[in-house]
């Protein structure tokens, strides 16, 4: 009888205990989880776009720069990019400047004024050695834009940082290719794209 009193005892300790730890966790822990969450996926309006991969973003009267994760457009402006970018692809800076323009065309009519959800991966660095937020970014109907710039043609999957949807983004890129959409329908194109990722 007394071990049978000294279980029951047992029981209902471990199953208050198993309670208290519940409401505390559910009281305090999951609001934490939520903010931090609300934190990272924040809702913010394009003012901006620089280029076919950057543009600039403001929530609550902040601006912020804003890099796209996973993805990689030719460049339009004179900068080190460009320079690596002729001596990569071997195309003229003419060539690559258009190309650059033709993608920050594209990335602007589907982005500009906008309100984006703009989310981080935990396997990358919050800002770029420039101080751009790295994001993968969502329009308000749930469409992935850096998935959807590669799908059209007017970006490639950047491989050079392993980012957590580099699989989708390749995909999307084999995808655009076969299709010719985009800069690989653009003979031009084609050629600076095949070269983009050595």
């Amino acid at each position: 009888m007394k071990s049978l009193i000294k279980l029951t005892f047992k029981s209902v300790f471990t199953l208050g205990v198993i309670i208290l730890l519940a409401y505390f966790g559910w009281k305090y822990v999951v609001p934490k989880l939520n903010e931090r969450e609300q934190r990272e996926r924040k809702e913010y309006v394009i003012t901006k776009v620089f280029d076919g991969d950057t543009f600039e973003a403001e929530a609550n009267g902040k601006k912020e720069k804003v890099r796209m994760l996973g993805i990689d457009t030719p460049e339009k402006f004179n900068s080190d990019k460009l320079t690596r970018d002729i001596e990569r692809t071997k195309e003229d800076s003419e060539t690559i400047k258009k190309l650059g323009e033709l993608s920050s065309q594209y990335t602007r009519k589907l982005l500009e004024g906008k309100k984006v959800l703009l989310e981080p991966d935990k396997t990358q660095d919050d800002k770029d050695k420039y101080g751009r937020l790295l994001r993968y970014i969502y329009l308000e109907d749930g469409t992935f834009v850096n998935k959807k710039i590669v799908a059209e043609g007017y970006a490639v999957a950047f491989r050079r940082f392993k980012v957590s949807k580099e699989k989708e983004l390749i995909e999307a890129e084999e995808d655009a290719r076969k299709e010719k959409k985009g800069l690989w329908g653009d003979i031009e194109g084609l050629k600076y794209m095949e070269n983009s990722n050595k």
